[in-house]
């Protein structure tokens, strides 16, 4: 498709470099921003530069936040002594809209991937040793993803942690509500199975 101007072209190139976006969608996107005002275009550009250099990462939790400490962390009303322990920041709204958590998070800014060259070095994983060693941590509850590399940084963070004695708990897998059980996966199966709770009414 060939663009007949250098600087939509410029502009497309950008937007496509964004992960989910390609050229199509790029290129709808950059006709819909030019039909809009110029100031217009500048508040939008600058939403981003300001985000660029206002927004902080949480000194505590590695949560983004506007603050040096995150508003959850500084929260009174959680409890501190629970720590959950999430992949990034998509994890902690997911967990935080259900609104049944009330302890703080533990960002590791990724998961063990020998594949994409992420080894446990290239995680946020000094500063979640060290809470456990203060004495102040009760649990801790590993919410990765279900996948290998998901139980595999959960396996090395038990081993790291298994010393300091806490209760280490992770979520429960199973069949999700709604599904009907010949359409599960056999290891969605196997571990509702395993993870099988009383019958409550």
């Amino acid at each position: 498709m060939k663009i007949p101007s250098k600087h939509i072209e410029n502009a497309v190139d950008q937007l496509s470099s964004l992960p989910g976006i390609g050229k199509r969608t790029a290129l709808r996107l950059v006709l819909q921003l030019l039909n809009r005002t110029e100031e217009d275009i500048q508040t939008f550009a600058d939403s981003f530069v300001h985000m660029k250099k206002k927004v902080k990462k949480c000194e505590s939790c590695g949560n983004v936040s506007d603050e040096i400490i995150c508003e959850i962390c500084k929260n009174p009303n959680r409890d501190q002594s629970m720590i959950c322990i999430v992949e990034d920041i998509r994890d902690v709204l997911a967990l935080e809209s259900t609104g049944y958590y009330k302890g703080i998070y533990h960002i590791l800014g990724g998961i063990i991937s020998p594949m994409d060259g992420i080894g446990p070095s290239d995680l946020n994983i000094p500063s979640l040793l060290e809470k456990a060693q203060n004495g102040e941590i009760k649990e801790i509850i590993f919410a990765l993803s279900a996948t290998m590399e998901g139980d595999t940084t959960n396996f090395y963070l038990f081993k790291k942690l298994q010393p300091f004695e806490l209760a280490i708990t992770c979520l429960s897998r199973g069949v999700a509500v709604g599904t009907e059980l010949q359409y599960a996966d056999e290891l969605t199966l196997g571990r509702s199975l395993m993870n099988r709770q009383p019958f409550v009414m």
